[in-house]
């Protein structure tokens, strides 16, 4: 009995050291093994990050820079933020103080309360006048009331009319005025002249009648398309049509001042 169980001790024993070797063994190799061969598996996705951007646009950027312009032009007061070192100086009064020291302008403006103006930036140098508050504020009324009464811009309207050569003086005259007073309200107007039924009318009466229209209102009217025959040469038709404000000042030196006819 006691040969056998010694003979299991021992048997155990080499068993156990056996088990206790391999483990360490085997963990080494796995983990080598492991480490060695490339992964294959995907990587778990990772959750995208959101990052704001500003869009860009050229049209952004040109309309920024063109009410950057419309403000500097603006009539404002400048204040202290003088770009230029020499400045023509205007007093409140209108007075020309002559080119000035910027430093020497703004110890001015502390000294009299006054504010800083932008005149003609394209002179040499640029022309600044001194303005009270009270002042600025009169000129921006005044600049504002221009701009209201200037003409918006519009679609130009065309005015029609139409008769026969055989028309007389009288008539002539009065339908002349009704163009007049249509051309002074910056309308177009159409003129259709039809051959009168006389066989003996010089042929190109129906032209001389434009042009007779057209003389009575010196720089006022001009012709937007000449005279020129339709339906077959049986009627005339021309169009007139205001002078520019550029003309109409050179019409007027030529001329000397319009009459009113009407």
């Amino acid at each position: 009995m006691a040969a056998l169980f010694l003979k299991r001790l021992t048997l155990q024993t080499i068993k156990t050291e056996n088990t206790c070797i391999r483990r360490p063994l085997g963990k080494y190799v796995v983990q080598k093994t492991a480490l060695a061969e490339p992964s294959h598996i995907a990587s778990a996705p990772r959750p995208s990050c959101l990052i704001h951007a500003e869009a860009f646009s050229t049209e952004d950027t040109q309309d920024k820079r063109e009410k950057k312009k419309k403000n500097e032009t603006a009539f404002c007061n400048v204040g202290r933020k003088i770009n230029e070192r020499i400045i023509q100086v205007l007093d409140e009064k209108g007075n020309d103080l002559g080119p000035m020291h910027r430093a020497n302008v703004i110890r001015l403006m502390a000294e009299q309360d006054l504010r800083l103006v932008l005149k003609d930036p394209g002179a040499q140098p640029p022309q600044y006048q001194l303005m009270t508050g009270t002042q600025i504020y009169q000129e921006r009324l005044r600049l504002r009331g221009m701009e209201r009464a200037e003409p918006k811009p519009g679609p130009t309207l065309t005015k029609e009319l139409t008769f026969s050569s055989n028309i007389g003086q009288h008539d002539l005259d009065t339908k002349s005025k009704q163009i007049q007073q249509w051309i002074k309200k910056k309308y177009k107007v159409q003129i259709t002249i039809k051959k009168g039924k006389t066989t003996e009318e010089p042929e190109n009466k129906m032209e001389e009648i434009c042009n007779q229209i057209l003389q009575t209102m010196p720089g006022i009217a001009t012709f937007s398309s000449r005279p020129q025959p339709i339906r077959g040469g049986k009627a005339v038709m021309c169009v007139l049509r205001p002078l520019s404000k550029r003309k109409r000042m050179r019409a007027d030196q030529l001329w000397g001042p319009r009459k009113e006819t009407l």
